[in-house]
């Protein structure tokens, strides 16, 4: 199984509403920076997560976000 956050266990994509940028979980490198950001920026406590439904990254972009990239 694929690493997630402890907040979202059941989640592949998990955006943050501050930069309005979409993880993907299942992508390691992706997972890892958003990981950082969680722990860094108490992102979970200012409650900047999002989730969608259906879990998708189309439903994501639908909301606004766009999907992270390395070094982007």
């Amino acid at each position: 199984m694929s690493p997630r956050l402890r907040r979202f266990p059941e989640r592949r994509y998990v955006g943050t509403r501050d930069d309005m940028v979409v993880y993907d979980c299942d992508d390691e490198g992706a997972f890892t920076a958003l990981e950082a950001r969680v722990e860094l920026e108490d992102l979970v406590g200012q409650r900047f997560l999002s989730s969608f439904g259906p879990d998708s990254l189309a439903e994501a972009r639908n909301r606004g976000f766009k999907a992270w990239r390395a070094g982007g």
